[in-house]
């Protein structure tokens, strides 16, 4: 098979997954839609309700074609392959996934994850055989492996940043319940409705898990470990001792708000200060690749006969080493912990 056909092969296995992705989040942005016009237009009066019922079955016929439906539940986006997802989740590879891309905030599930990483791994498996050199192939297919684990991460990531941001409001929704005399579990579920997500999310998690029987702690912990962080901690310590021994929860709530929006400054100097390390650390591979590609086309065919020995493909595992050593190194010098 020539270079031509492996490229072209490869470019339209990543459109095809791009595809997928796309119609994936148009069906999850229409369906969100759907919620939030639920939310707002409101459930109809139970009243009224009952009443339009009554009369319907009285006259034998159904629920009056113009009264406001609550949407019905499971209404989203249809799942995709299932098979796979069923294999997957029996293992314990599986169950780590699930939690992850539970922590991420995605509308995935394990096999759609596995089924989009492996396209984009064949797609890019092709793609570099054809522009770089047959050599390059699994190295490009171990860069998507790593680059899907990566995204992952740095979703989970910025949802627990925006998590972050969220606190001082939902320590102060949460002092303002329990001060008018509301329980902790009745401040939950209040501040679950009044926020957006991934707070609003996350606490309507822990108030279900509240109603089917489960303790504050165990919530509120479980909490803790799907959004890692230093400010969510102090906040879930703060409640949980609020919880056991009581005393004065309302003013504890109340300095920790100040607390947060000064610690929510400070993470937003540091940001922008390390903003050009961590620039440097992303360009300095990028310039890598570029010299391998500008080599390839002054030379065609230059890196295949480079990588077609032994002491070549050495040689260059060991440069694309020393570029892996040197991201990490820069990453690391670019990360303060606030």
């Amino acid at each position: 098979m020539g270079t031509l056909s492996l490229l072209v092969i490869g470019l339209v296995l990543l459109a095809l997954v791009c595809a997928v992705a796309g119609l994936q989040l148009y069906a999850t942005g229409r369906a969100q839609r759907r919620v939030v016009l639920s939310r707002l237009t409101g459930p109809v009066p139970a009243a009224a309700d009952s009443g339009a019922v009554g009369a319907g079955i009285g006259a034998g016929i159904g629920p009056v074609p113009g009264a406001e439906q609550p949407a019905a539940p499971g209404t989203g986006r249809r799942r995709r392959f299932r098979g796979l997802d069923r294999r997957l989740r029996n293992t314990e590879f599986g169950r780590r996934l699930r939690l992850k891309l539970q922590a991420t905030g995605l509308d995935l599930t394990v096999g759609e994850y596995a089924a989009y990483v492996l396209g984009a791994v064949a797609a890019l498996w092709l793609i570099g055989s054809a522009v770089l050199a047959p050599f390059f192939g699994p190295v490009f297919a171990l860069v998507a492996l790593w680059g899907g684990n990566v995204f992952l991460t740095w979703q989970r990531t910025r949802r627990t940043e925006k998590f972050i941001n969220q606190l001082p409001e939902l320590a102060r929704l949460i002092a303002n319940g329990t001060a008018a005399g509301l329980a902790m579990r009745t401040a939950l579920s209040m501040a679950a409705e009044e926020m957006d997500d991934p707070a609003g999310a996350e606490l309507a998690t822990v108030a279900n898990q509240l109603a089917v029987g489960r303790s504050l702690d165990e919530a509120l912990h479980e909490l803790g470990t799907r959004l890692p962080s230093r400010e969510l901690n102090v906040l879930v310590t703060t409640l949980i001792l609020a919880n056991r021994a009581g005393g004065t929860i309302v003013a504890s709530l109340r300095n920790l708000t100040s607390t947060l929006e000064e610690r929510k400054e400070t993470r937003r100097e540091v940001r922008t200060m390390l903003a050009e390390i961590n620039a440097t650390a992303v360009t300095v591979p990028v310039l890598g690749l570029g010299a391998l590609l500008m080599i390839n086309a002054m030379s065609p065919g230059a890196l295949g006969r480079v990588t077609g020995s032994a002491g070549g493909q050495i040689a260059m595992l060991l440069a694309l080493g020393l570029y892996v050593v040197g991201f990490i190194v820069v990453r690391r010098f670019g990360r303060i912990d606030v």
